[in-house]
């Protein structure tokens, strides 16, 4: 477990200076996030649970030992998005790598569940930004550079997004080899 000190949103009602002057007070872009990230999680929910369970962990390409599965990729994309909300709330910036393995999440049910919970963590997380402002103030990150939220919760959504991408993908791959009888 790394600790880097207070979380975010321990700081959030902090009497510091803001960063940028005449910052909107609204929650414009707060709300857009979220609906981003909820969209995400909303569809890869529906994205896996439109799966055969066979297909979840099946190798794209037999040849290449290394080719993720649809399922590692659903995985990545949750297990991404768990460890910054995670990082935020509780300053708990471990990898979920061990809770989120094949061998423990093997059925679609058991992924859904996962998603559901990465979900609640979203929820816990948004709650804590007042209005926009709070986008522009910069948190601890376990490389040890403060980062941007802002920023940092657009590039978590960009990799989510790039991993639920590939899963789509990789069903693709799949379905042009013969092995599925159907095309996302």
């Amino acid at each position: 477990m790394n600790s880097h000190g207070p979380s975010f949103a321990d700081g959030l009602n902090n009497s510091s200076p803001p960063m940028v002057n005449n910052a909107s007070a609204g929650r414009e872009v707060v709300v857009a996030l979220e609906q981003a990230f909820a969209g995400l999680l909303a569809g890869v929910t529906v994205f896996v649970q439109s799966l055969p369970t066979e297909l979840l962990y099946r190798n794209p390409n037999p040849e290449i030992l290394t080719a993720a599965t649809v399922g590692e990729n659903v995985l990545r994309c949750a297990a991404i998005l768990e460890q910054v909300f995670g990082g935020l709330t509780a300053n708990l910036w471990d990898d979920p790598f061990e809770w989120t393995l094949p061998e423990t999440l093997s059925t679609s049910d058991r992924i859904v569940e996962y998603i559901g919970e990465v979900d609640d963590a979203r929820q816990r997380a948004f709650v804590c930004f007042v209005d926009d402002s709070d986008l522009l103030k910069f948190v601890s990150v376990p490389s040890g550079q403060p980062r941007l939220l802002l920023n940092l919760l657009l590039e978590t959504l960009v990799r989510a997004s790039s991993y639920q991408g590939c899963a789509v993908a990789t069903v693709k791959i799949l379905g042009d080899a013969g092995q599925v009888g159907f095309i996302i």
